[in-house]
């Protein structure tokens, strides 16, 4: 086997391809969870880092952690890179992308100490799992929700549009009716609490203090949830849509009916094996 550039390969890259890429092999799937635990460590070690009372008993303990990780997964960033047969193919793509993502805010850091909390991006390496543990059945129902929001984006624009004047005309009549006097001190503050109002929030830091202040929120919250149901049917009614195409698309090769689930593994109607 050679590489993408024609030079044959070793057995050393070979070995390595096989347990750093490969899930099929116990060497490989425990290479894996064991990278998969090491991440989960380092996200801990950095969350414990931005708790006061922790970073000041065990903050060069967390630092040292910190590195130790880092070293350990640059490491093993280099060593993919020297064992794929495709560097830039790995490169580029988005494990690679997300595993050099992972390593530069370390480095980064010595030069602009902010970057340092962007390794929580580390986090993103444990999508790893959905591969090592052979879930990638998921992803199909994911990917039902993601094509039923691309679907409904255009009734979903129109319903943000919509609420965003709705929004802008409450906040508007209440800026008018309760003024700078009761807290409304601006147009983009009254808005502020309209959002707060008709998405149920209620934070309570601005409230109308007139009779008809007060019934005008009274409308927006009963108003709020009218607007709530809206974007729930929207997307259901697309869901729905989705899995009765995936039903359809789903056929047995013996009997050639469908109409299947997408987890079924045998025919409803003749019990053959269904292929995926």
């Amino acid at each position: 086997m050679n590489n993408t550039n024609g030079k044959p390969r070793t057995a050393l890259q070979d070995k390595l391809f096989s347990v750093i890429f490969g899930t099929d092999t116990p060497a490989g799937r425990n290479f894996d969870l064991l990278l998969i635990t090491a991440i989960l460590i380092s996200v801990g070690a950095l969350l414990l880092d931005t708790v006061e009372a922790v970073n000041q008993r065990i903050g060069p303990q967390l630092l040292a952690l910190e590195w130790f990780f880092t070293v350990l997964f640059t490491v093993e960033y280099l060593t993919r890179l020297y064992c794929s047969p495709n560097k830039r193919a790995y490169a580029g793509s988005f494990y690679g992308v997300v595993d050099l993502l992972a390593i530069l805010p370390s480095y980064l850091a010595l030069l602009f100490p902010a970057t340092h909390y962007l390794l929580i991006i580390r986090l993103l390496r444990v999508l790893r799992i959905f591969r090592v543990l052979k879930l990638m059945r998921y992803l199909r129902e994911a990917n039902v929700l993601v094509r039923s929001l691309y679907a409904a984006r255009r009734k979903i624009l129109v319903f943000l549009s919509s609420l965003i004047t709705l929004i802008t005309l409450f906040g508007s009549v209440m800026y008018l009716v309760e003024g700078p006097e009761n807290g409304f001190t601006s147009l983009p503050r009254s808005i502020y609490w309209a959002i707060v109002t008709i998405t149920t929030v209620g934070y309570g830091d601005i409230t109308p203090q007139t009779a008809l202040g007060q019934g005008i929120a009274a409308l927006a919250m009963i108003t709020a949830y009218a607007v709530i149901a809206i974007p729930t049917g929207i997307i259901s009614a697309e869901l729905i849509h989705e899995v009765q195409r995936d039903r359809s698309l789903r056929r047995c090769n013996h009997c050639d009916r469908s109409g299947h689930d997408t987890d079924a593994n045998y025919c409803k109607f003749c019990s053959a094996q269904l292929s995926d």
